[in-house]
């Protein structure tokens, strides 16, 4: 068993979790060819943290399985934009913490 943790990657956590909750359960190699072709940012930030997490594992992509994909939430940066007449509108920058674990397939899994 393996597992990767990626921290405070600016992305949004409500997005990113979208494409944790597609991936989870899935077979590694079928995971990455999957998210490759996602046009998401998410999804280019997830597949590299499952790659990472199959090499701290020692197993080969085909026979690992996705079996946790968490996305919790980070710090928030807080900045604001200039507005008419003097004022300021707040910008909320979420970041993110994306937890990756992988186990070996099962015999009749694949």
């Amino acid at each position: 068993m393996g597992k990767a943790i990626l921290r405070f990657i600016r992305l949004s956590p409500t997005k990113a979790r979208l494409i944790a909750r597609e991936v989870q359960g899935m077979n590694a190699e079928y995971a990455i060819a999957s998210l490759e072709f996602t046009p998401n940012k998410a999804a280019g930030v997830i597949s590299k943290v499952i790659a990472s997490a199959v090499a701290n594992s020692g197993l080969e992509p085909e026979e690992a399985v996705i079996t946790s994909a968490r996305v919790d939430k980070g710090p928030v940066l807080k900045r604001f934009t200039p507005r008419a007449r003097g004022s300021a509108s707040p910008k909320h920058k979420p970041t993110a913490h994306i937890m990756i674990e992988v186990a070996a397939a099962a015999k009749g899994e694949k």
